[in-house]
């Protein structure tokens, strides 16, 4: 393998659309959601070592999620896991991933993936990264994985891309956020947008030269620490600047801003899973084309429907269409399946009015 490929796999988030099953104490990533018996940040692991070397694979995350990471993926050194002091969205994570990377590598070429996506033909999630590393190591180009479009879907971002040559790899022309309903049909039908997948490949020196240009009070910040952040004192650097930098994501910080962006149009079986109506969506379903995950579910005239559960209890479901039903240690989930978008600020509310303890 090159020993100039990197991985770093972003492992932060805490899901809370996958709520009551993840929480703060055990965010989605390190559930086994699908039944595989591996865990999204295990599955996304196994695919990165099929093209980088495993010691060149780095998880970034939050501190109390180190040992959680560590019991996940034992492959792993110590120093392999970047903890962040807190959670300040994608531009900083990448930022002290790609210096850290650089400090070990100056000629680094670094994939950078989500720790909870479902890719299911990774053979051909392979050749596109493969592509991109290659393309990478000649030009000085930011690149991302564009996902075909296959409906209007309004819980992704769009990628616009220039139809100017007949190569594989694509200039970007404009990023969409996540648009409305009439928007993301228009979108879709216009043939020349892609999801975006937030799966990018780049340089280290390429990433951090566009700090330099696009965010640079947040490059300086990063600058000013004096000791190799792998370094105990480095570490201790980290978290007095991680008080100062602006939380922004890599797209608006970074990618919105910069003309050296490219995509490549992919298309490998890929979802994000960010809610329960994508798991629904991405699983077989059985009688009445329901999902049921668990080993005492019965269900009566309900159809359309998402009945999940971590516990061995028995669930009785009568009379429901087109719902979403979850069961917890800590919580139960009734919602229609339409308004799974809303479980964040339900979780937020729950928070605010019935204490932490429950997300």
């Amino acid at each position: 393998m090159n020993k100039n490929y990197f991985g770093v796999i972003m492992a932060g988030g805490i899901g809370s659309r996958f709520w009551p099953l993840s929480t703060t104490e055990y965010p989605k990533q390190f559930h086994d959601i699908l039944g595989t018996g591996r865990t999204f940040l295990q599955n996304t692991f196994d695919r990165l070592k099929k093209i980088i070397p495993t010691e060149q694979i780095y998880v970034i995350t939050l501190e109390e999620y180190v040992d959680l990471t560590l019991q996940q993926l034992p492959e792993l050194a110590e120093n392999q896991i970047i903890a962040e002091p807190s959670g300040m969205n994608t531009a900083p994570c990448n930022l002290y991933a790609a210096k850290l990377i650089q400090e070990l590598n100056p000629d680094a070429n670094i994939v950078v993936a989500p720790s909870d996506h479902l890719i299911l033909n990774e053979d051909i999630f392979i050749e596109k990264l493969q592509l991109a590393l290659d393309e990478c190591e000649k030009k000085e180009e930011l690149i991302t994985l564009g996902i075909q479009p296959t409906r209007p879907d309004t819980g992704y971002g769009y990628i616009q891309f220039l139809e100017n040559s007949k190569s594989d790899i694509k200039k970007v022309k404009t990023f969409t956020e996540k648009p409305g309903e009439e928007l993301a049909e228009v979108l879709f039908k216009s043939g020349d947008f892609l999801w975006n997948a937030g799966i990018f490949v780049w340089k280290a020196s390429t990433i951090l030269n566009s700090f330099q240009q696009h965010l640079p009070e947040m490059f300086e910040s990063f600058q000013k620490i004096n000791n190799p952040l792998n370094s105990e004192k480095g570490k201790k650097e980290i978290k007095s600047v991680y008080s100062t930098v602006q939380m922004i994501s890599i797209d608006k910080g970074i990618l919105e801003k910069a003309d050296n962006v490219y995509v490549i149009p992919s298309s490998f079986g890929w979802s994000d899973l960010g809610t329960w109506k994508s798991l629904y969506e991405n699983s077989e379903k059985n009688e009445g084309n329901n999902f049921k995950k668990g080993k005492y579910i019965l269900t009566y005239n309900t159809n359309d429907s998402l009945i999940y559960t971590s516990q061995n209890k028995a669930i009785v479901v009568d009379g429901l269409e087109n719902y979403i039903v979850v069961n917890t240690r800590r919580a139960l989930l009734i919602c229609p399946m339409e308004k799974d978008q809303m479980i964040k600020a339900f979780v937020s509310d729950l928070k605010l009015n019935k204490g932490e303890k429950f997300t």
